[in-house]
């Protein structure tokens, strides 16, 4: 039997159809179908000045949008040559890690709610709102922040705001620890959590795996390792399990959140003097940048004639990890309600994945080659 659940589900963040083949309660394996809220906007961002397209960047991901405004700016400064300076480098890893605190959090509380754990779910919601009012504080927006340019941040952070963010991470360190003993020593969520959804490292390999997904595999690989404000200037560690279930991806999570605040504090009692933004002349050229987002990888591709951004590619990280998850976590999971909870352990991102319309059914694309930098990449039939 097919059970079809979505576009439009209680259990569903975000719209898309989970196909599952079921025989009795058991799921058997899965089908994920996309395209419900596909927007077309790299399209949108060709032939865009960098500042309307950092500004539309913010908008392919609505959870941490944050990531990719610094994703799209440290891109351009790449092909300029240059990097931001140190105290806006020390404030973008800042907002990076309350970002990546937050969207954890909610990540977790989703997880919570489908295992129909209410008071977990409201805790890690109650956990959350303070950080957003750290990052509102720090950039003065909650969400969609508009805190990075090309060169630096916007603008600098008041030490009072620095002050009272410490504050709330103190606060949230010294409660922390509290709500995750009741998810690890919880009976019921154990046995809702403990060898569901299993994938195994080489699986992970080759689903491609990345973020906190794959880490809970056994893939000791997180990009701010390679990224030289964290590599030249903070003192943390890649958090990853060997556990490959439910209950790994939610704890790498929760583990994650104890190594950002660590970040953090970091940040604010070593922050250096300076400005936050400085000019820069951007040349023609391409350029490529990977960053650690909450749920993974990263990566932008974009073309630039000088002033307007001419071919632009985005990958994120959740079409890997969803993908991922129906090919190997979906597979003789025990209930349809497990089934869901395996889903939801992923953590995806529906919108952020929906960028790319196949209107070519034969499967045959046509090869471009970037004129200057002899660079192929599958040309877009809707380019024509």
């Amino acid at each position: 039997m097919i059970l079809p659940i979505g576009p439009v589900h209680p259990a569903l963040k975000e719209p898309l159809r989970l196909k599952l083949k079921t025989r009795g309660e058991k799921v058997l394996e899965a089908e994920i179908d996309y395209g419900y809220v596909h927007r077309g906007i790299e399209r949108v961002m060709k032939g865009k000045t960098w500042q309307k397209g950092i500004y539309l960047s913010e908008r392919v991901c609505g959870i941490c949008s944050y990531i990719h405004t610094q994703t799209f700016a440290e891109t351009f400064e790449k092909i300029a040559g240059e990097r931001a300076p140190l105290r806006a480098q020390f404030l973008r890893v800042l907002t990076n890690e309350l970002d990546r605190i937050q969207s954890h959090l909610l990540a977790n509380s989703t997880y919570f709610k489908i295992l129909e754990h209410e008071t977990l779910f409201m805790y890690m919601l109650y956990l959350r709102e303070p950080i957003m009012d750290a990052i509102e504080l720090l950039t003065g927006n909650r969400v969609n922040m508009g805190w990075n340019v090309v060169g630096g941040v916007k603008m600098d952070a008041n030490q009072s705001h620095l002050d009272s963010i410490l504050k709330i991470i103190l606060n949230l360190e010294s409660e922390f620890d509290r709500y995750v003993e009741m998810f690890d020593h919880g009976p019921m969520m154990g046995l809702r959590s403990h060898d569901v959804g299993k994938m195994t490292r080489e699986e992970a390999i080759k689903a491609r795996a990345v973020g906190p997904i794959g880490r809970a595999s056994g893939l000791k690989h997180d990009l701010r390792e390679q990224h030289h404000t964290y590599q030249d200037h903070f003192d943390w560690k890649v958090i990853w399990r060997k556990d490959m279930d439910n209950y790994a991806r939610t704890m790498n999570r929760f583990d994650e959140i104890t190594e950002s605040i660590k970040l953090i504090k970091q940040v604010i009692n070593n922050l250096p003097e300076g400005e936050v933004r400085k000019q820069i002349q951007i040349p023609a050229g391409y350029g490529e940048w990977r960053s650690e987002a909450p749920r993974g990888e990263v990566t932008y591709m974009i073309e630039t004639n000088g002033n307007l951004i001419k071919n632009v590619s985005i990958r994120t990280p959740s079409i890997m990890n969803i993908d991922a998850c129906a090919k190997y976590m979906l597979k003789d999971v025990a209930t349809v309600a497990d089934a869901l909870a395996t889903y939801a352990s992923v953590d995806p991102c529906i919108a952020c994945t929906e960028r790319v319309v196949i209107v070519d059914e034969t499967g045959k694309g046509q090869e471009y080659v970037y004129p200057d930098y002899n660079i192929p990449y599958l040309k877009d039939k809707t380019d024509d």
